[in-house]
């Protein structure tokens, strides 16, 4: 039992296993559309692809039982690619046969892929044609354990088997009476999916997660936030990532959803509105360029005055149990599809005034908070509880605390649940030094508040301590700077300013359509100067020893990982 337990919005279906969770969804919404998504990627002659329930429940079945037949069971198989149909499809078929799945990052580069394909000892991998050439090295390196390769491309080469042959045999075998598929009991305790770490830090560390982690978790976040058979989401966020791997992919079929999958970020509003989606499961960066998008078109229009009024209209009939939002902001709506009603999101904190914003138009914002390490979410806002600026309240099933209180309340965050991972894999040091007492040490600071919510300040390894023994949190105040209309990300980092002090700088990107609106067309200097005024006035909301010294501006955005969090440590060999 957690120390929400008794805040539950909803009571959820719970499920042990992906195998309960596929029967259920393929026999409960057999008819129903599961994923939509354009032939062949082509986006001249559009043609579309819908795939039933039905349909998906026996593409798992036949291509786990080719796989078992193939004598794979218990083995690790990688995947790497798009999000795509194939790539659901393998997810499913090797975790519900028995066998373990090794997620990767589509956008790592071929060094890193051959790196974690040896470290993860798999011996299947199954990929997009784009890692045909890598893979195919890795087959031929004697140090590597990787025997069979499957391209979910149709390619002509004959040491790669075809996903789309592999699916039609595995058909044949089931008609012919092969049942090994239906015999297999998976064990919920053991390994089944094995992930990466995202790489803000040097190492990623192979994390071990069992299927009875992940679906304590679906069932926890099933009591928070309701998805319903009705909803679809748009699955843009790469799918490997264990948020969007949970949230979009296992949390939308185990709640009957239909599942669009995005053509690339240029395309997110277009596809919103094309695929009619409801749901948007999102980072901070994607809703606030969009809100800033709609933010200036009312200002170019001139209509600041008039969304203000119907604002606060909508606001005083919302009292009376009235929402006109749909109608009154109808076209802002339309610019998102017309059909959005909640947007799920995490990675990084978001500014209020969007979330706010967002909602004044009638869109729900919740956000999570979690790790690849606790199946990610560890809490979340509800349908019914919400704070802006906090990332929620600890899951249900999940106990959460903070370790070493200073006097303001922080520490760092520590949980224990469920949804926990196993551990890291071969990694002893590590995973004597991740947790503590049986609890799990996240690295975040934070406090929680005496209602149960909780706000994260930091990530621990990121904390600056100054030479008077203060401690910042960078974050906070790049919180403050990226608020700057024009200014789209920062990083606040610390220099010696001489062997008794050091001082606080930020190197800032900024936006050069948005600051020549704003500010007229100059050259860099003057816009820094600008923008050093813009940081003397948030020096005068902060501490003195918080105070930024000396920026550095540019048009050149942060190193990220595909979540888009910001890596700092490549960063601050860059300053």
């Amino acid at each position: 039992m957690g120390d929400n337990e008794s805040r539950r919005v909803y009571e959820p279906r719970v499920v042990k296993n992906y195998r309960e969770m596929i029967e259920y969804s393929v026999k409960n919404y057999a008819n129903k559309v599961a994923y939509k998504y354009k032939k062949n990627g082509d986006l001249k002659h559009i043609e579309y692809v819908e795939k039933t329930y039905k349909q998906v429940g026996e593409d798992i079945k036949a291509f786990s039982t080719e796989l078992l037949k193939k004598g794979l069971e218990y083995k690790k198989v990688i995947l790497i690619g798009n999000n795509r149909y194939e790539w659901c499809v393998s997810y499913l078929a090797v975790t519900s046969g028995n066998m373990i799945i090794v997620p990767l990052d589509k956008a790592l580069p071929n060094n890193e892929i051959e790196n974690l394909v040896t470290r993860s000892e798999a011996e299947i991998a199954i990929f997009d044609k784009k890692y045909l050439d890598v893979m195919k090295k890795l087959k031929k390196d004697i140090n590597v354990n990787l025997q069979m390769l499957i391209c979910m491309d149709n390619v002509n080469d004959n040491e790669v088997e075809s996903f789309t042959e592999l699916l039609k045999k595995g058909k044949e075998l089931i008609k012919s009476g092969d049942n090994h598929y239906d015999s297999i009991e998976v064990n919920p305790e053991k390994m089944s999916v094995m992930l990466f770490t995202s790489g803000t830090t040097n190492i990623p560390k192979a994390v071990m997660l069992s299927q009875k982690n992940i679906c304590a978790n679906l069932s926890d976040f099933a009591s928070w936030v309701k998805l319903y058979p009705t909803d679809t989401l748009l699955s843009f966020l790469p799918i490997h990532h264990t948020f969007e791997c949970t949230v979009t992919f296992l949390y939308g079929f185990y709640s009957g959803c239909t599942v669009a999958f995005c053509d690339g970020l240029k395309y997110i509003q277009k596809n919103l509105a094309e695929y009619k989606v409801s749901v948007f499961v999102a980072v901070p960066l994607v809703m606030e360029t969009i809100y800033k998008k709609i933010q200036k078109a009312i200002h170019d229009q001139g209509k600041e005055k008039l969304i203000n009024t119907m604002v606060k209209i909508s606001k005083v009939f919302l009292k009376c149990k009235i929402d006109l939002r749909k109608i009154i902001f109808k076209q802002i709506l339309d610019n998102l599809g017309g059909n959005i009603r909640l947007v799920l999101y995490g990675a990084a904190p978001m500014n209020k005034e969007t979330i706010i914003g967002f909602n004044n138009f009638g869109i729900e914002l919740v956000q999570g908070y979690g790790l690849t390490e606790t199946s990610p979410v560890i809490a979340a806002e509800s349908d019914k509880e919400k704070k802006p600026g906090s990332v929620g309240l600890a899951l249900p099933s999940l106990n959460v605390k903070i370790d070493n209180p200073d006097e303001n309340g922080e520490g760092e965050i520590l949980v224990k649940g469920p949804s926990v991972m196993i551990g890291y894999y071969n990694n002893e040091e590590e995973n004597k030094r991740a947790f503590k007492d049986g609890w799990f040490r996240t690295g975040d600071y934070g406090y929680i508040t005496e209602d149960g919510f909780i706000y994260v300040t930091g990530r621990k390894k990121d904390i600056i301590v100054l030479k008077n023994g203060k401690n910042v949190y960078p974050q906070e105040i790049e919180f403050l700077i990226n608020k700057i209309p024009y200014i789209k990300e920062s990083l606040v980092y610390q220099r010696e300013k001489d062997n008794t002090d050091t001082m606080l700088c930020a190197k800032i990107v900024y936006d050069k359509d948005l600051i020549k609106e704003n500010l007229g067309d100059k050259i860099e200097k003057e816009y820094e100067k600008i923008i050093w005024e813009k940081i003397k006035e948030i020096n005068q909301e902060l501490p003195v020893f918080k105070h930024i010294k000396k920026i550095n501006i540019t048009t050149e955005p942060l190193i990220k990982t595909t979540t888009q969090k910001v890596k700092r440590y490549e960063e601050l060999k860059r300053v």
